[in-house]
């Protein structure tokens, strides 16, 4: 596959990079391998010293790694710069909690007089990371910074149109005092995924990305019986009941489906409004649509920034075309964007009721709207989808808000927010949306052996 970085802004490829080769990806593995062997050796304090290097890196250069996301996949520059910060607090948080986070845990047996029984918490080998394009620092940080600091060490199989995203991570964590090996980016061709997973010193795979692809890399995963995370695709319910602050939930509804483009698995695309504020939303959200302004992305005075590729501008209009085919209602909302780049007109699609378009994950600025009838409705439309990532739920009612966000069938909800991305909290689906856990505790133990160790008495019967 070809590693290129092209500006989506410009449509020009700046720079091609070869795939590695079959003795690279060998020489790769073996040196993993040997890092691991030392990493798991080190103490917490030390693996510390490390994520905290990376971070001050990070926050010391900040210009300069966002720049290089703008360039390779055409985030607004203020975007960016939120991005490369995000990381640094997963860096952080991992530095600061990755100890308490993976100490050993006393279990209340039966009969505590028969021994001691607990489980410690080991690093198993080596973690492949296969990361998309959209968030291509972010993706990299939540598993690199909870896998090194539990002494797992990482190999990377970034998205091929941010290579000098990969590249500059690679550089970073060097910088920061990983030994060599510990961490390397590599730029795969498809058929190494099955000889990466097949060596015995691959302990797992962690993907972000699409349905297809997960399906493809777990199928791999399962064959070699390795263990596999699989962050996927989403369609966000958006629900706002009659009593929300309505002009708070539609500016909220503007951001949540049109930052980064549109281009978010956790964006707001389903926006299920109570029948009695509808219209009034309505009115309101095509305002604030149009507020938007499509241009460079380095500039300050965009708000609306290309799609990743031309690529990606095409297929999403070939897949707003096919819905249109099948009854979906669209229209154009908001001011005409640039011919150049890879931008996409938002627009606002009705009419899926009944629509098999209703279904699918429109990765880009078009907003899924739907006319609910009351809280059981809106309830109902946003459980039937394949999709179970996050949702929101607006009302000034935040008990009844959590009532609701319980009978959403999601792996997140937020009342009164878009779905939130932070160092701090979880990140994971349900359905479709995929398995496992990422960031917090629940990331740091998805690839380490919960080993039982039991302390037992020699003279206690069997």
């Amino acid at each position: 596959m070809a590693y290129a970085t092209t500006n989506p802004y410009t449509g020009e490829t700046l720079k091609v990079f070869p795939d590695a080769t079959d003795q690279e990806v060998q020489a790769a593995l073996d040196g993993a391998y040997a890092a691991f062997l030392n990493w798991r050796e080190t103490s917490f304090a030390e693996r510390a010293k490390v994520m905290t290097a990376a971070a001050t890196i990070l926050r010391d250069n900040l210009d300069e790694y966002a720049r290089l996301l703008t360039l390779e996949m055409g985030k607004l520059l203020t975007e960016a710069r939120a991005e490369v910060i995000l990381s640094a607090e997963i860096f952080e948080y991992y530095a600061e909690h990755a100890e308490r986070l993976l100490k050993s845990e006393a279990l209340p047996v039966k009969n505590p007089e028969e021994g001691k029984a607990m489980l410690v918490h080991e690093p198993q080998g080596i973690v492949l990371a296969i990361e998309p394009w959209n968030f291509p620092y972010y993706q990299i940080a939540r598993i690199i910074a909870p896998q090194l600091s539990a002494g797992n060490t990482v190999l990377l199989k970034h998205a091929s149109n941010v290579p000098q995203c990969a590249a500059i991570f690679d550089d970073l964590m060097k910088k920061a005092g990983l030994p060599d090996g510990a961490f390397r980016n590599l730029y795969l061709a498809r058929h190494h995924t099955e000889t990466v997973l097949n060596d015995p010193r691959v302990c797992g795979v962690a993907l972000t990305g699409s349905e297809g692809a997960g399906s493809i890399v777990a199928a791999t995963a399962g064959k070699a019986l390795k263990k596999a995370t699989m962050e996927l695709g989403g369609a966000d319910a958006f629900i706002v009941l009659e009593d929300a602050d309505l002009e708070k939930a539609v500016k909220w509804a503007v951001f949540g489906r049109h930052w980064n483009a549109g281009q978010v698995c956790v964006s707001a695309k389903r926006l299920i409004v109570a029948d009695a504020i509808y219209d009034r939303f309505v009115e309101l959200y095509k305002k604030g649509v149009a507020e938007l302004r499509a241009g460079d992305p380095l500039s300050p005075e965009t708000t609306l920034a290309p799609l990743s590729s031309q690529k990606a501008a095409d297929d999403l209009r070939n897949q707003v075309e096919e819905a249109r085919k099948l009854g979906a209602t669209v229209e154009v909302i908001g001011a005409p964007v640039p011919e150049q780049g890879a931008f996409f007109q938002p627009l606002l699609v009705t009419g899926l009721e009944n629509n098999a378009a209703r279904h699918w994950e429109f990765f880009g600025p078009v907003t899924q709207l739907y006319r609910a009838k009351d809280e059981n409705d809106a309830i109902r439309i946003a459980n039937d989808s394949p999709y179970g990532l996050g949702g929101s739920v607006f009302t000034r009612d935040t008990e009844r808000g959590v009532a609701v966000a319980r009978r959403i069938y999601t792996g997140m909800v937020f009342i009164n927010h878009p779905t939130m991305v932070k160092a701090d909290l979880p990140f994971g689906g349900v359905a479709r949306s995929g398995h496992g856990r990422e960031l917090i505790g629940l990331g740091i133990k998805e690839f380490v052996n919960h080993k039982l160790i039991d302390v037992v008495d020699i003279d206690a019967p069997f």
